[in-house]
């Protein structure tokens, strides 16, 4: 790309003061772009300040660092963060992709990856898991996302004069915690689901609602198994022995974000055993209540064999029938049948099969 190429980036920031501009919102991707300095108000950058910043031969270095976020949404955007000036080729194509992955690399002062977040749902339950992807070095960090992700934005509105971290690693750690606090809240609700689960499993005593405890188990190990898919490959990132991360990045990387994430893997693996075992349990219930009716239909069945033999019996149209003359025959055959019924009962007494 030639150094005369025009980068012209009009843009809306979420602060009110500057959203009545007249530019058109998200122009080329890019949602806001601000100067952080710990301890003092976040600057706005005009686009002259974004072009210069972009450029291949950057300004000096001043005070702070630098974030510029993009909206991928649109193609066009995609096509310029594609071939922002100043970073690798591999970068720029990292930022622009829309698939789903989660990645962490790093050379030199360089880092960029992607990260797993909640996308803006109204509901905690419903909420699907999107990806955000970023690059950035002690001075400058670029993020990218296809779908509205809440934890930049908390991370952008967190941005007081006394709360500006010293590097943007900053704000990575405290997308993570933001993410990992909501899984952690999911998890949270998850597990009132199987406490009331478990409760209705030890105070019920008709096995009626058994079918409808499997669903909410089943429901908890599914969510749970999707928040584990999310957070481990996010633990394991951060464990690669081969990911050498900058100084200025380690602590909260390496050390702040990794006990997080490490954090909420144990509580979902807490949890999905503790549905595991209640689900275990629920199944060994309903096999107990299946086998139970069985018992009984048997007990019946049994019983009623020595009837249905007389009534067979008597059922014959053949002459000379016993108790086929006199007007208490039906009473006498019934008689005859219930002894028959007392003495299978008491059999079965005697051989233990009640």
């Amino acid at each position: 790309m030639s150094d005369s190429t025009a980068y012209n980036f009009p843009f809306t920031v979420l602060d009110p003061e500057h959203q009545e501009t007249g530019a058109p919102a998200f122009a080329n991707g890019l949602v806001w772009a601000v100067h952080a300095v710990p301890g003092q108000d976040l600057r706005t950058l005009g686009s002259a300040e974004v072009e210069a910043l972009l450029a291949p031969e950057r300004p000096p270095e001043t005070d702070g660092w630098y974030w510029l976020h993009f909206d991928t949404v649109h193609s066009s955007a995609r096509g310029y963060v594609a071939h922002l000036p100043g970073l690798p080729e591999d970068v720029c194509a990292m930022l622009a992709e829309t698939e789903y992955g989660i990645a962490l690399e790093a050379f030199g002062d360089l880092i960029w990856g992607a990260l797993p977040a909640f996308d803006d749902a109204l509901s905690e339950e419903d909420r699907e898991i999107c990806a955000w992807r970023f690059a950035m070095r002690p001075d400058l960090l670029i993020t990218t996302r296809r779908n509205p992700i809440p934890v930049l934005g908390a991370a952008y509105r967190s941005l007081k004069p006394d709360q500006i971290p010293k590097t943007p690693a900053g704000i990575i750690d405290r997308a993570l915690r933001e993410f990992t606090g909501t899984v952690r809240r999911q998890l949270g609700h998850l597990d009132d689901e199987l406490d009331r689960a478990e409760d209705v499993l030890l105070l019920i005593e008709h096995r009626s609602d058994l079918g409808h405890l499997g669903s909410i188990v089943g429901k908890v190990r599914r969510r749970a198994t999707e928040l584990r898919r999310v957070v481990t490959p996010i633990d394991r990132v951060l464990k690669d022995e081969d990911l050498d991360l900058p100084d200025w990045a380690e602590d909260e990387l390496r050390d702040r974000a990794e006990r997080q994430v490490h954090a909420a893997l144990d509580d979902l693996i807490a949890l999905q055993d503790r549905a595991r075992s209640l689900q275990d349990e629920l199944g060994s219930n309903q096999a107990e209540e299946t086998n139970r009716r069985l018992y009984i239909v048997s007990v019946g069945t049994t019983l009623m064999l020595p009837a249905t033999f007389v009534t067979g019996f008597f059922g014959m149209n053949t002459g000379g029938m016993f108790l086929a003359q006199g007007s208490l025959g039906t009473v006498e055959a019934g008689i005859v049948c219930f002894v028959f019924m007392s003495v299978t009962f008491l059999f079965m007494k005697i051989a233990r099969l009640l």
